[in-house]
């Protein structure tokens, strides 16, 4: 204790007032309110080898090739995203399908993982497949609070419960809890103020939508209202085109912008190479089929 605050502390007692607390932790206990550290942002390290294992990553010798793929399917949804004048919903982007089994989520990671090396953007990959969630268990997240729980409680911020991953520029918004009124929480105005939110916070910040499969859950019908450009994926060769005309019509085509189509043949040398066992992007041969 310096000589100025042996003064002071030799007035306060001739005075019968109280000692001063000694720092701030002191002054906050002696004020009544508890110091509390600033909470840390939620962070995960993700396990490269149980996404692969769980098939939402392509083969290691494919690697090479797919992210050509996933680089021809980002340059216009980036371009219209981040056009001079742009809307800020054409930086929410839908990721869907006609049925369960056509590779969305595998499209929707790795669309994710492509558009997070852009030097100049940030991605946040939202998994809205609430049915089954299955981005935030490929992620180790699924008992993570997400997007569900910042629907059902108007005093979450949905913000605060982005987990950030040790991918620059990747963050993800679990699923969250499940809830039987998912389909209402979907379609609700809070839904829309969330999106834009998410959007508006960062001009620089693409919101990728992980959606359930059009045709096989309400609670995808709900959200295509919601972004600007839609992304529909079609596996080749296995999905009915009646599936896929029934799924279209229930997109705006003015927000459609192109069709993936997964597991198609990709021609190399003097054959033909079909995609991943599981799941695989081309386009013809890229995969996308753009509008």
């Amino acid at each position: 204790m310096s000589l100025i605050e042996s003064a002071l502390e030799k007035v306060r007692r001739n005075a019968g007032l109280p000692a001063a607390p000694a720092d701030a932790s002191a002054r906050a206990a002696a004020s009544g309110s508890p110091s509390t550290p600033e909470a840390e942002p939620k962070h995960v390290a993700i396990d490269w080898t149980a996404v692969r294992a769980a098939g939402y990553l392509p083969a290691e010798d494919q690697s090479r090739r797919f992210a050509d793929h996933y680089r021809q399917i980002k340059r216009p949804l980036i371009e219209k995203a981040l056009a001079a004048n742009s809307p800020a919903d054409m930086r929410l982007i839908l990721i869907s399908s006609a049925i369960p089994g056509d590779g969305k989520t595998f499209t929707a990671v790795n669309l994710a993982l492509s558009m997070a090396r852009e030097r100049d953007i940030s991605l946040l990959l939202v998994d809205a497949d609430v049915p089954r969630a299955q981005a935030s268990r490929v992620f180790g997240l699924s008992s993570a609070p997400g997007l569900m729980d910042a629907l059902a409680n108007e005093s979450l911020d949905a913000e605060s419960l982005i987990v950030r991953t040790d991918v620059r520029g990747l963050d993800i918004l679990p699923a969250g809890r499940s809830v039987e009124n998912a389909t209402e929480l979907l379609a609700s105005t809070r839904m829309a103020q969330i999106a834009a939110r998410m959007a508006q916070r960062n001009p620089r910040r693409l919101v990728l939508l992980d959606s359930s499969p059009l045709l096989a859950s309400s609670e995808a019908r709900a959200l295509v209202r919601i972004p600007g450009q839609i992304v529909l994926v079609v596996r080749a060769g296995q999905t009915p085109r009646q599936a896929v005309l029934d799924a279209l019509g229930h997109v705006d085509p003015k927000k459609l912008q192109g069709l993936v189509l997964n597991q198609a043949p990709v021609r190399r040398g003097d054959g033909y190479y079909y995609g991943h066992s599981n799941y695989g992007s081309a386009e013809q041969s890229s995969g996308v089929e753009p509008r």
